[in-house]
């Protein structure tokens, strides 16, 4: 390696260590290095591009994967994703996310695993094992102390060091030690006054020294502020061809101020990257709507799911069953921002549940769910031109002569006009036909920043939407909606200018729907249906607008009328399930009025097919959960994710998620799932310093699955979780012995000096904290 950095000058070195595009890099014929591509993760591989792409698959959101509990799951799905990327010859992965779920108001927190380092820790490095073993390099990220969005550009996260050592590093360290990840990602904020790209004591102090961490530090995209200090511990500045470094680097070396050396060890690093994601050449292409990659999602989705109450009764037999909701029709399958990808499909929960019940299913829509609209279902709008289901999408030149003209299948995603077919076009025509069978009022609109013409019959608007910066422009666009009367087959057309020189374009969508009927009307509909109905599924949740990148929810409570929604169905049904199609904590004001809560994450690709699974008992809802839920808004020991005066204090220290709830009592405790049997735990052992032999039995009808947790309650300290065991398939009335290893890095302490032993305490065994079974007395400090 050092010869091929001998055959560069200082100027071709530096050029390698700036992106060449959004998710590619410089190759340099000179050492036959080709460029490399990188990918959005974590819940699907969409490509080399910023929005859209090629229909990839989609997998269930990372809260849900992690609710298994099941390192092997995660494997998996890094296997998964290998084969993903490998088809779009992808060579790095942009995650997964490791960052905690500190407060459950956090935007971003669906691409995370859980509110514990260790959990955390564990299912991340099994994701990453999945991917590398495959060929295909892992990107951890977001190095470090990077819990919200808000402001997340310039936030400066106060954490004293014991924290930072013992629960935000810990997921990192973890997976340096045990996977060794290719490339790691360094974080928009600030941590303790320095910005995370320019941390010299984490990134070559902590990550590069004493971890000794071989791989590549890369900055997340626009994140790097400066020359000079970032250049002393990053790596890769993402994405290029502009930055901060370039001829600034190449001056800055030649002036003293960053050594030639650092630059030499930052292009190591790269070709060392290189190294590894070549070994392995492009795989085949894969169909994303394979039947058996579509079981396999399905699989994922079911066991990661978690049965809040109603253990006797979920699942129920095939019996008719009146479904309600938006979620039911519209069913939420990823969050929003950079994590999004375009999925073949996404099979709805009405869709499951009818393929599974036939003419036993009935379905009624459910209130209003979004303060902003969504781009045109397929469903309703077809191609003017060949009359396919989607939109017809035509660029013209400034001349007005035609750039090109193409039809967009699955218009319910978001247009990137950038790098295709329409880029650099004048202006853009988006188009689309309503159904010859609808009649009534429509709501149209248009979604993305630009000047827009929007004509539907007789009626024309003009409009004018602007963002602020790129990242709303893509990830949170302006929108306009109206309410038109419409005719059988009228054809909606909206053409989009650019807008303001220097303004940023973005994406853009046709909004097209049958205009929406009132709440109140829906309420009573359901109501009415419900009365005296044997069994009632409430589908509720929330939406990208509440789980998404770059913005922080401001509560937890349900959006619109849901809350009402189940209540009245509650009072009318004789058996009401409510199934949460939503990867975060909720408010559940209706608890007490219903028989049963499922919890369904965002269930990706096939998540209808799944929820049908579980309710109707063909598969176990292994599910556990991940954080711990707030029974009223403002509980729990870190709540407000907005910064004051620029800092967010990580003012719970140690006490994040459960370990801080010490006077209230949550919802739903983290680690609480019920499965669909009961089980006793008789008794636990020690087996040397850092094991112990739980004896469990199920003690119900139903072969199942169980997550045995032990936890270290120190004397002095928070709990924190030690170690746990999945136990597979244990019959009725089977005993079994499971085996669980205590991770010795939660058994120790951070001091000014170093790490400490963490002793005293003692041991407890749960089905998650509000269901404690067992308390064991820890071996003595001399014993171990």
């Amino acid at each position: 390696m050092e010869t091929l950095l001998d055959k560069m000058d200082l100027p071709a070195m530096v050029r390698l260590l700036t992106g060449a595009a959004m998710f590619e890099l410089h190759g340099e014929p000179a050492i036959g290095l080709e460029p490399l591509a990188f990918s959005d993760g974590p819940s699907g591989v969409r490509g080399p591009v910023f929005s859209g792409g090629r229909p990839v698959a989609l997998l269930p959101n990372a809260t849900l994967i992690a609710s298994t509990w099941d390192t092997r799951v995660a494997h998996d799905v890094g296997a998964l994703l290998a084969e993903e990327a490998h088809a779009q010859n992808v060579h790095v992965v942009l995650g997964p996310t490791v960052n905690l779920h500190r407060t459950p108001l956090g935007g971003r927190l669906f691409e995370a695993f859980s509110e514990d380092p260790l959990l955390t820790g564990a299912l991340a490095v099994a994701y990453v094992r999945g991917l590398q073993e495959n060929g295909v390099g892992a990107c951890p990220k977001h190095f470090v102390a990077n819990e919200s969005e808000t402001d997340r550009m310039s936030v400066d996260s106060r954490v004293a060091e014991r924290v930072l050592r013992e629960v935000y590093l810990l997921p990192f360290e973890m997976l340096v030690a045990d996977a060794k990840p290719w490339a790691i990602m360094a974080a928009y904020n600030d941590v303790n006054g320095v910005p995370a790209t320019e941390h010299g004591e984490l990134l070559d102090g902590v990550l590069k020294g004493e971890w000794a961490f071989d791989g590549l530090v890369m900055s997340d995209w626009f994140a790097t502020k400066s020359t000079r200090a970032a250049a002393n511990g990053l790596d890769l500045v993402m994405p290029g061809p502009a930055g901060p470094w370039g001829d600034a680097l190449v001056e800055a070396v030649r002036a003293g101020e960053v050594g030639e050396d650092a630059v030499r060890d930052h292009v190591r690093r790269l070709l060392r990257l290189a190294d590894r994601v070549g070994k392995s050449a492009p795989g085949p292409a894969v169909d994303p709507a394979d039947p058996a990659r579509r079981e396999h999602l399905r699989t994922i989705a079911a066991a990661g799911m978690t049965v809040l109450t109603g253990g006797d009764v979920i699942p129920f037999e095939d019996t008719p069953v009146l479904l309600i909701g938006r979620h039911a029709l519209r069913t939420v399958a990823q969050g929003g921002g950079s994590a999004q990808v375009r999925p073949p499909h996404v099979v709805s929960i009405a869709d499951g549940l009818r393929a599974a019940l036939g003419d036993r299913l009935t379905v009624l829509d459910g209130v209003e769910v979004r303060a902003t609209p969504e781009p045109a279902d397929p469903a309703f709008v077809s191609d003017p031109e060949t009359g396919a289901p989607g939109i017809r999408v035509t660029s013209h030149q400034a001349d007005s002569s035609e750039q090109a003209s193409t039809h967009q299948p699955v218009p319910s995603l978001l247009l990137d006009l950038e790098g295709g077919p329409h880029d650099g076009a004048a202006s853009v025509v988006l188009s689309a036909d309503l159904p010859l069978t609808h009649t009534g009022d429509v709501e149209v609109g248009v979604i993305g920043t630009g000047r827009w013409t929007v004509r539907l019959g007789d009626h024309s608007h003009e409009i004018a939407l602007d963002a602020t910066d790129v990242g709303l422009a893509v990830l949170d666009p302006p929108h306009w909606t109206v309410r038109l009367p419409a005719a059988p087959g009228s054809r909606l057309v909206a053409t989009r200018r650019p807008p303001d020189e220097g303004a940023p374009v973005g994406v853009a969508a046709l909004v097209a729907r049958p205009a929406p009927a009132d709440d109140e009307d829906l309420i009573a509909a359901a109501a009415a249906a419900a009365t005296g109905a044997a069994r009632a599924v409430v589908v509720v949740g929330l939406t990208p607008e509440q789980e998404m990148e770059a913005k922080d929810k401001t509560t937890l409570a349900l959006p619109g009328r849901q809350d009402d929604l189940v209540r009245a169905v509650a009072a009318a049904a004789r058996s009401t399930v409510v199934v949460v199609n939503a990867a975060t904590p909720m408010l559940m004001p209706w608890l007490d009025d219903v028989d049963g809560v499922l919890w369904a994450g965002l269930p990706g690709q096939e998540g209808g097919h799944a929820v049908a699974d579980v309710l109707l008992g063909r598969c176990e809802a292994t599910g556990r959960l991940v954080t711990t839920f707030p029974a009223a808004d403002g509980d729990g020991p870190a709540w407000s994710p907005v910064p004051v005066d620029g800092v967010l204090d990580y003012a719970e220290g140690l006490g994040v998620g459960y370990r801080g709830w010490t006077s209230d009592t949550p919802l739903f405790w983290f680690g609480h799932g019920l499965g669909w049997t009961t089980w006793t735990y008789h008794g636990a052992e020690p087996e040397g310093p850092d094991a112990l032999v739980v004896t469990i039995e199920n003690t119900g009808t139903r072969t199942g699955r169980e997550v045995v947790q032990v936890y270290l309650r120190p004397d002095d300290d928070p709990v924190r979780l030690a170690g746990w065991a999945v136990a597979d398939a244990v019959a009725p009335g089977e005993r079994r012995a499971v085996r669980v290893t205590l991770d010795p890095r939660v058994l120790r302490r951070w001091t000014s000096g170093g790490w400490g032993p963490l002793d005293g305490g003692r041991l407890v065994v749960a089905r998650g904290l509000g269901d404690v079974r067992l308390d064991v007395a820890r071996p003595a400090p001399a014993d171990r």
